[in-house]
């Protein structure tokens, strides 16, 4: 395991690396009233993908001043959130899981938790919808009773550049790369009932994973000079 120094400069170094991408790319936002589309709908659940996450705090609006992040308290989670808090963003240290053992062991409870405290306080919550270690890009339901809990929408958001290098990961982790194009895409607000049968819940699950491939495509598109 790294040494709490050695997370913190690798932190740092993530942290000015992906700034050092966000300012050598050419960013096109789609909707291009991105932020004016989500006023109305705010505090809400901003989802996206693992591994298409990183360069995601560029993407946020100037004007979500109040912004906290989900991050694993995994050593891997421990250099994410030094660089996520080093980019202006709360945290919020835990995961999801897939059955109550993982739920406990990855501060599961507690995270959803905080998630619900961040939105009552009036801040936007992000977090990857798929659970570590996969599927990928299977949403799991955490999210979904956070949205029906907390009353808050969920907003699909991806991020994608032109140039980048793809890993052999579990989570199709993308390295993007510097001097390119980059695409933010948000999705339409996705409201879940308070009340949820069993079918209901798979049905809002469902609706944010379309939801997310759908953005996460047409931002692969737009900067894959693809798209209309």
């Amino acid at each position: 395991m790294r040494s709490e120094k050695a997370r913190r400069a690798l932190g740092l170094t993530l942290a000015n690396y992906l700034s050092f991408v966000d300012r050598t790319n050419k960013l096109r936002l789609e909707p291009e009233t991105m932020v004016e589309d989500a006023a109305p709908h705010l505090p809400a659940i901003v989802a996206m993908w693992h591994g298409q996450h990183f360069m995601m705090p560029f993407a946020r609006p100037k004007e979500w001043t109040d912004c906290r992040v989900m991050i694993s308290r995994s050593a891997d989670g421990d250099v994410n959130a030094i660089a996520a808090a080093h980019l202006g963003l709360g945290l919020i240290r835990a995961s999801g899981g897939r059955n109550a053992h993982q739920i406990r062991k990855r501060h599961g409870v507690r995270g959803f938790l905080q998630a619900m405290t961040a939105l009552e306080e009036g801040a936007v919550v992000a977090l990857t919808a798929d659970i570590p270690k996969g599927p990928a890009r299977v949403a799991g339901e955490g999210i979904v009773q956070l949205a029906s809990r907390s009353g808050r929408p969920v907003i699909p958001v991806a991020f994608a550049t032109s140039r980048r290098f793809n890993l052999n990961s579990w989570d199709k982790a993308t390295v993007n790369l510097p001097f390119g194009r980059s695409a933010a895409v948000s999705g339409e607000p996705i409201y879940v009932d308070r009340h949820l049968s069993d079918e209901d819940l798979e049905a809002a699950r469902k609706r944010i994973e379309d939801g997310l491939n759908a953005v996460t495509e047409r931002a692969y598109a737009i900067v894959d000079g693809h798209a209309g």
